[in-house]
Formats: structure tokens, C-alpha cells, sequence
């Protein structure tokens, strides 16, 4: 082999060598780039979340010396003699949450059971579609809709047949009693209802889609009907994915405002019947925040946002929680 060829060929290598060398390099700080982005992102997060709770915290705090624990359990609201306490609030969020997963579960679990067992393929794509387009509604349009077509409607057609026939009962009768105003806790629980549907139905369809074909062939095979299919093969499957579409929508219908604002009657007012007029947290803030005088009335606002983000904190901690066990039983006999 002649000299000059030599020299070139291990030139060659040499430079390829180097530029492999300078790509590594390369390669290696834009991996720690990436780490460093990620790891600054995530913990971005958590200190943000940090952030929150610690402006809550010190915003509340003349609310807290002031009131202490009695700030829980107190139904009095009155500005001007500075007297406040968010018993009406907390009850109103968690009564119209719990109303709006009564209604929307099944409604969502039917509509995805018909969307994915039932629904003749023509339908399932514009109805799928339908369903999408109903949560991108803004809540303040639901809110709008439930004012002044709604309530009117609920007052004069379904609020006096409850009166006949619930409120008479012995013991459903005080929860379903009262004059037919239209707006109240159940019609506000209703529209949150119509407005956490859209959002179970979606994840509760593509939680159904992903179960193998398979499975559900073989228990039609073997004489199952389709409701033995949907409970005993879907469910199973796919009960963590349901599990977080119902948490989705529960932490929808806790921090909703607009909505509720418009529906539920905005009075801090304690009372048995769901057809009355009542109060939540996030309707209580958009309706008094801008109007708060003084460091006490302000103080006692914030305090209701901090008993609002624990409230969701929690429970989204026991979603997490029941899903972890769902998670850690699978693939385990029964």
C-alpha cells in the first residue's frame, strides 16, 4: 500500500474519530439540557404550588386570628358588622358537586356504553364529535342558558310536581319543598351536571375503545348478553381510567363559578330544601371579591378560596389513593 494512501486513510479516521468525539459532546449536552428542563419544569410546578398556598395562607391569616375553627362551622355573613363564616359555602360546593355526579355519572356511562356497544357506526363519529363540542362550551353560556331557559322552565314545570309528589314524602319531603323560584342547589346542580357529562362520557369512551376486541368476542361467544359484557368485562378492564374521567369531572363541578353564579341564588342562607336558594365558594368569591371593604372581609374571601383548594386537594388525593389500590390489585385472584 503506497505511504500517501496511508497518511490519507488515517487522516480520514482521525477526523471521523473527532467528529464522532464532537457529536457525542453535542449529544451529551443536549441530553443534560433536556434533563435540566424537564427537572426544572416539574419542580417549577411544585414550587408554584408552593407559591399558592403560602399567598392563601398569609391572606387568610387576619380571617383565621380572628375566627379560628368557628370560621367552619359559622353560617353568619354579614360585612358590615364583620361577622363571617363559611359553613353556607362549604355546603353549597359539596352538595351541588355530589348533585352533579348523581346525575352525570350514569348519564355519562350510558352514552359511553351506547357509543362504543350499541351505536351503529354512522352515528358514533358525529356523536363522539357532539360530545367533544358540548365541552368546549364556555360555563358562562351554560350559566346564561340556565338563568333564562332553564329555571323558568324547571320553576313552572318540574319544581311543582316535586312539591306534589317528593315533598310530601315523610322523609324526602324537607329536601324537596319550597316555593318554585327556578333557582336553587338542585338547579345548580343539574347545570353542573349537563357541564361535567360531556367531560366523563369523553374519557369513559376512550377507556371503553382501548379494551381488546378479543374479550369481548369471546364472552358473546360463550352466551354473555351486553350488559354482562359491559359489567363484567369492560368495567374490569378499564375501572382505573373510569375512576379518573369521574375525578376529572368531580374536580370540574367543585371549581366551577360562572355556572353556579347565574343559577344557584347567591344567599347565605342555611337551609334543608335543595329547591332554595343557596351558596357556594366560587360563587361567593366572583360575586363579593370585587366588592370587598376592609382586611377582615377580604381576609374571610381568601380563607374561603384556601378551604376551596384544600377541599379539591383532598379530593383528588383520594382519587389518587383509590386508583393506586385499583392499580396494585390487578392481575390479583379473586
Amino acid at each position: 500500500m503506497p505511504p500517501d494512501y496511508t497518511k490519507k486513510l488515517q487522516s480520514i479516521t482521525m477526523k471521523s474519530t473527532l467528529l464522532h468525539q464532537a457529536r457525542l459532546k453535542q449529544q451529551i449536552w443536549l441530553d443534560m439540557l433536556f434533563r435540566g428542563l424537564t427537572r426544572t419544569s416539574a419542580f417549577g410546578v411544585l414550587v408554584l404550588l408552593v407559591a399558592i398556598i403560602v399567598s392563601l395562607v398569609i391572606g387568610s391569616m387576619p380571617a383565621i386570628n380572628a375566627f379560628g375553627f368557628g370560621f367552619l362551622t359559622s353560617t353568619e355573613w354579614n360585612p358590615v358588622t364583620d361577622e363571617f363564616g363559611a359553613l353556607v359555602p362549604i355546603v353549597g360546593t359539596l352538595v351541588t358537586s355530589a348533585i352533579a355526579l348523581l346525575i352525570g355519572i350514569p348519564v355519562s356511562f350510558g352514552i359511553a356504553i351506547f357509543l362504543t356497544e350499541l351505536s351503529p357506526r354512522v352515528l358514533r363519529r358525529p356523536l363522539g364529535i357532539a360530545i367533544e363540542l358540548l365541552a368546549g362550551i364556555p360555563s358562562i353560556i351554560y350559566g346564561m342558558w340556565g338563568l333564562f331557559v332553564f329555571a323558568p322552565l324547571f320553576a313552572d314545570h318540574f319544581e311543582p310536581w316535586i312539591n306534589d309528589h317528593i315533598g310530601t314524602l315523610p322523609m324526602l319531603g324537607p329536601f324537596f319543598s319550597g316555593p318554585p323560584m327556578g333557582i336553587g342547589v338542585l338547579t345548580a346542580g343539574i347545570i353542573l351536571a349537563i357541564m361535567i357529562i360531556p367531560f366523563i362520557a369523553s374519557v369513559m369512551r376512550d377507556v371503553f375503545e382501548v379494551v381488546p376486541p378479543m374479550l369481548k368476542e369471546s364472552a358473546y361467544g360463550v352466551g354473555a348478553t351486553t350488559w354482562e359484557v359491559v359489567m363484567k368485562i369492560v368495567l374490569p378492564y378499564t375501572r382505573i381510567g373510569v375512576v379518573g374521567g369521574i375525578m376529572l369531572g368531580l374536580g370540574r363541578a367543585l371549581g366551577e363559578t360562572m355556572a353556579v353564579t347565574f343559577v344557584i341564588g347567591n344567599a347565605h342562607e342555611l337551609s334543608k330544601s335543595l329547591l332554595m336558594p343557596g351558596n357556594s365558594i366560587s360563587s361567593a368569591l366572583a360575586n363579593e371579591f370585587t366588592e370587598a371593604v376592609g382586611d377582615l372581609y377580604t381576609s374571610a374571601l381568601i380563607e374561603l378560596g384556601l378551604i376551596l383548594f384544600f377541599i379539591t386537594f383532598v379530593v383528588l388525593s383520594l382519587a389518587r389513593l383509590m386508583l393506586y389500590k385499583l392499580g396494585k390489585g390487578e392481575g390479583q385472584t379473586t
